[in-house]
């Protein structure tokens, strides 16, 4: 028999929106961390710059490191005897143990690629170093009669040696450790530095400039391996900004200060002191936007370390 009823309505189960999903999809978009590699890189080289130019080719920069350089000359050994240890390390020798001393931390971790890349990061700058200060960049005679060595000193090769063993072992090591290499390392850094101008052997820009080389290639190698890799899309402009103009505040600020002495002892003091500090921001400048890159070549396809 027919009958007018309605059939029963059989209810269907709509499994819900998952929440996170519509979270994700109004969440804005990550920030682009490379970009701010990119952007440190450049400031890092345009401090370098800024630096040969201001304190190496005008004779204002000249007159202030030059009094440094004669106050120096003229003390005895005894007057800066906390930085006689410089003289008695042999550089070729630090740096060989710091080089086989990375690549046995890559053996140990099995990330012979890691090690490779820190090695290249490694020597690069400390090529770089010597062929900018020997055979590319040029003191002019700006001044006579200073009793300053007239011969390039910029950039210094045992700052740049000092830096470049800092951030090789930071990038060997696992991420979580780095926060703890520049905070040990930092400071020997900075006595390296200090101790150059104090002995007489290079000037305040030298220092600086060393510093900057380093810190340029690495954050350089940086982005190579960053960009390669998942990312963000939203460029950050504060940070990105802090990245670029950072580096050139510390060299205009260490020049602000130099030139403002009144005498050569004084200027010779704030030398020393500005170069151990201006190397030390220079490192965490630029250990701020390496803080979790991940150099190994040869690792997941992941722009973070472990």
């Amino acid at each position: 028999m027919i009958t007018d009823r309605t059939p029963p309505t059989v209810p269907i189960d709509v499994p819900p929106v998952p929440t996170e999903t519509a979270r994700h999809a109004l969440a804005a978009s990550r920030p682009w961390r490379t970009a701010v590699l990119a952007a440190a890189t450049a400031g890092l080289a345009l401090a370098f710059l800024v630096a040969y130019l201001l304190f190496v080719q005008t004779p204002a920069g000249q007159r202030a490191e030059d009094g440094v350089v004669h106050s120096a000359q003229s003390l005895t050994r005894s007057a800066v005897d906390w930085a006689q240890l410089l003289r008695q390390l042999d550089l070729v020798v630090v740096l060989g143990a710091a080089g086989l001393a990375v690549l046995l931390l890559a053996l140990v971790r099995r990330r012979f690629a890691l090690g490779v890349t820190a090695l290249v990061l490694f020597l690069l700058p400390l090529g770089l170093a010597q062929l900018l200060k020997v055979y590319l960049l040029e003191r002019p005679e700006a001044l006579s009669g200073s009793g300053a060595p007239g011969h390039n000193s910029f950039p210094s090769g045992h700052v740049s040696a000092a830096t470049a063993v800092l951030f090789a072992l930071a990038v060997v090591l696992p991420a979580r450790y780095r926060t703890w290499v520049f905070a040990l390392g930092a400071p020997i850094v900075a006595w390296v530095a200090a101790s150059t101008v104090a002995l007489g052997w290079h000037r305040l820009s030298d220092t600086v400039g060393g510093s900057l080389l380093v810190a340029t290639v690495v954050c350089a190698g940086a982005v190579l391996v960053s960009a390669r890799r998942p990312d963000g899309r939203r460029i950050p402009p504060l940070a990105t900004a802090f990245a670029l103009l950072g580096p050139s505040a510390v060299v205009l600020g260490g020049y602000a200060v130099l030139s403002s002495g009144t005498s050569d002892s004084a200027q010779f003091v704030a030398a020393m002191v500005l170069a151990a500090f201006s190397v030390v921001a220079v490192a965490l400048l630029a250990a701020w936007p390496l803080r979790r890159v991940n150099f190994d070549p040869a690792g997941a396809r992941t722009r973070l370390a472990p």
